[in-house]
């Protein structure tokens, strides 16, 4: 099974990238978690909503056909760590790919949340995007070391 994370954005600072890449090396060969960026639409001549849907669309095609989609929304549902592990259970018999999706500035468009079959929120908090590629990253490895009894876990 894979996770592949698709974030809007590009030229994330280094600590964003060596947190995530420090993570994701952790996981173990049958849950892969992977990045794959997917380019912002342009915001600079102010008409956000074209910029979204150039996202959506890029989002969307970037989608493997039978992976679970999972969206990043506020207005998703509230997870604890061992609720991930839970799941991330569940995903490892299944063996189906997941896709989690992270948003640009503005949230994701209308087709990739059509496209999501579950809405998960990190925080009510409202959370800078490259953060939240490393906090995911973290979330997941910490589920599986919860799955395999790894100490790293103290909850």
């Amino acid at each position: 099974m894979r996770i592949r994370l698709l974030a809007v954005g590009r030229r994330m600072p280094g600590w964003v990238t060596t947190g995530f890449d420090d993570y994701a090396r952790r996981m173990p060969r049958e849950c892969r978690l992977e990045l794959v960026e997917i380019a912002p639409g342009g915001r600079r001549s102010g008409d956000t909503a074209r910029a979204i849907a150039d996202e959506d669309k890029r989002m969307v095609s970037a989608i493997p056909g039978d992976s679970q989609v999972i969206a990043l929304s506020v207005d998703g549902k509230p997870w604890s760590t061992e609720q991930l592990a839970g799941d991330m259970r569940t995903w490892l018999a299944d063996g189906r790919d997941r896709v989690l999706l992270v948003g640009g500035p503005d949230g994701l468009g209308p087709d990739s949340l059509a496209r999501a079959e579950r809405r998960w929120s990190l925080s009510a908090l409202t959370l800078p995007h490259p953060l939240v590629r490393v906090v995911l990253a973290e979330q997941l490895y910490r589920a599986h070391t919860i799955l395999t009894g790894h100490p790293y876990h103290r909850g």
